[in-house]
């Protein structure tokens, strides 16, 4: 009796050992499903550096070569592109330029980024943000060939689209070749959504008219920026192998590298597009946080209310949860703001832009004595307007429209951009995708 006793323990205690192995890795069959799924892309995806590298020599063989690129420069092994041109026998990279973060990515948004020497290569690097935006002639001395490698992520208002396009216009007054290294639109390349910018109304934040979400990638957008804004460039995009216009980043086999410091994961760059409204306004978009975007709060706010609220809308593709954060830098640092956390439950269902426009507006007319949009500067314009592209967005939210009546209005725009965009598509949609897709795993 007493060794079958013994004998049960032991079967009991080795079933208790394996079952907490299993939820120890609660996420470990999803993980392999991913990389199985990457491997499958893997065999025939290729990025645009890895095509140059490869088929595209003639682009820079026997020229001195500038590289405008960030820590998302770099191959499926994660080796950086610097490098990789750098060590090329048949590749003289003799300058670096860093758009707004940096080459190396060590500046928050906003900051000042200076020139200095790139302490791996010797080059020298160049910022392209700050006081001086666009390469100058001093900057571009030599250079016969300048090249973009940028991983984008999708929306009208990250900075890196316009660092390319001005370093385009700077080609093309000092006769310089212009080639693009594509990559993925991390969001896709279906989905187009969103007002487009009113001209009156460009910044760094918005130059051209453009939706919030347009569904390109940087290469598609230096051909439409290059030929409908007359840059004039000599432009050449190195496209990808086997990317579809129906992906996501993360049906690829490429890593996320952080693109800026706020932008940790795709599920950032999924929200983004709407999101990113609430920093026009004195409400947290999650800066400070591990969640930016994700997270929005303020010290007024009841996150339960708000949360049931917005669930009432049933908008699709999306929940909202109750939460509660504290940031460490950015607004209200240090103090503790109640609001919501964006869960994106369909990705193919999911508008980012209607809903960022339905939390700012449902922030608003819940507390219209706490909220309010960032201050007009001298020309009456608020750093809301610059994000949204226009200023009549802004008005009907404080005159009471309904969300679906501003939707409506800035469709007939978006409509005719749709139609100029197919001009400047190099890449074919995938009929064979499902829909439905859940929200997947960080990456």
């Amino acid at each position: 009796m007493k060794k079958s006793y013994i004998v049960l323990m032991v079967v009991v205690l080795m079933l208790s050992s394996l079952s907490g192995v299993a939820l120890a890795n609660p996420d470990e069959h999803a993980n392999d499903r991913a990389k199985e799924r990457a491997n499958k892309h893997a065999k025939t995806f290729q990025m645009g550096v890895e095509t140059l590298l490869e088929d595209r020599m003639d682009l820079v063989k026997g020229k001195n070569v500038g590289l405008i690129t960030n820590p998302t420069g770099v191959d499926q092994e994660l080796n950086s592109v610097v490098d990789r041109l750098y060590n090329h026998p048949d590749v003289n990279l003799v300058s670096l330029y860093g758009p707004e973060h940096g080459v190396r990515g060590s500046a928050q948004a906003g900051g000042s980024v200076d020139s200095y020497t790139d302490p791996v290569t010797g080059l020298p690097v160049y910022s392209l943000y700050g006081d001086t935006k666009k390469p100058t002639p001093d900057m571009l001395e030599g250079v016969d060939v300048l090249m973009f490698d940028i991983q984008d992520v999708g929306s009208r208002f990250y900075t890196y689209i316009y660092t390319m396009a001005l370093a385009m216009e700077a080609a093309a007054e000092n006769d310089i070749k212009f080639v693009v290294l594509d990559r993925p639109n991390p969001i896709g390349g279906t989905k187009v959504e969103g007002p487009v910018l009113n001209p009156e109304y460009a910044s760094f934040v918005g130059k051209y008219p453009i939706p919030l979400r347009h569904g390109m990638t940087v290469g598609e957008l230096a051909k439409l920026f290059n030929q409908e804004f007359d840059i004039g460039a000599d432009l050449t995009v190195v496209k990808m192998d086997g990317w579809k216009r129906s992906m996501d980043y993360d049906d690829t086999p490429l890593d996320w590298v952080l693109p800026s410091p706020n932008m940790p994961t795709l599920d950032t760059a999924l929200v983004y597009p709407g999101a990113a409204w609430i920093e026009g306004t004195n409400v947290s978009e999650g800066r400070g946080t591990t969640r930016p975007f994700e997270l929005i709060g303020a010290p007024f706010i009841n996150s339960q209310a708000l949360a049931d609220t917005l669930n009432t809308l049933e908008l699709p593709g999306v929940n909202f949860r109750a939460a509660s954060f504290t940031p460490v830098y950015s607004k209200h640092s240090g103090e503790l703001c109640n609001g919501i956390q964006i869960h994106v439950t369909d990705r193919d269902a999911y508008e980012p832009v209607k809903t960022g426009l339905s939390i700012v507006k449902t922030i608003h007319d819940l507390y219209p004595e706490d909220f309010q949009f960032r201050a007009e500067n001298a020309n009456g314009v608020s750093y809301f307007d610059k994000l949204v592209g226009n200023g009549w967005i802004r008005e009907k939210i404080e005159q009471g429209a309904s969300i679906e009546s501003i939707v409506n209005q800035w469709q007939p725009k978006l409509k005719r951009f749709k139609k100029v965009r197919e001009e400047y598509l190099l890449y074919e949609k995938d009929k064979g995708k499902g829909k439905g897709k859940a929200k997947g795993k960080n990456q």
